[in-house]
C-alpha cells in the first residue's frame, strides 16, 4: 500500500501538476479537447494507463470536457501515485 502525503508534502507536489486543484483528500483538472473523438481517445489512453500502473482516476466525460480525480482510497488519501497519475494524465493530453 501506497503512504498517504502529509499537508506538507502535498502542498510541494501540486507545484509538479499543472492545471490541476486539490479538494480535501482529491486532485483534479478538466480538460478541453476540440471534439468528443478527441475526449475518448484521451480517455481510453487514461484507462491504458490505469490497468497498467493499477491505480483507476474517477473520470467525468462531458462532450469534449473530461474531469479526472486522483485519490488512493486505500491510503485514506493522496498518495505519490495520484501525482504520477497527474503527470501521466497532463502529458497524454498534449496541455
Amino acid at each position: 500500500m501506497a503512504n498517504k502525503l502529509s499537508s506538507n508534502e502535498i502542498a510541494a507536489k501540486m507545484s509538479s501538476v499543472l492545471g490541476w486543484s486539490r479538494n480535501g483528500d482529491l486532485i483534479e483538472r478538466t480538460f478541453v479537447f476540440p471534439d468528443f473523438i478527441a475526449s475518448m481517445r484521451f480517455v481510453n489512453q487514461m484507462a491504458a494507463e490505469a490497468e497498467r500502473t493499477q491505480h483507476h482516476p474517477d473520470i467525468l466525460i462531458k462532450y469534449n470536457k473530461v474531469t479526472l480525480g486522483y485519490s488512493t482510497h486505500d491510503a485514506g488519501g493522496l498518495t505519490l501515485k495520484d501525482f504520477d497519475g497527474a503527470i501521466s494524465a497532463n502529458a497524454a493530453s498534449g496541455c
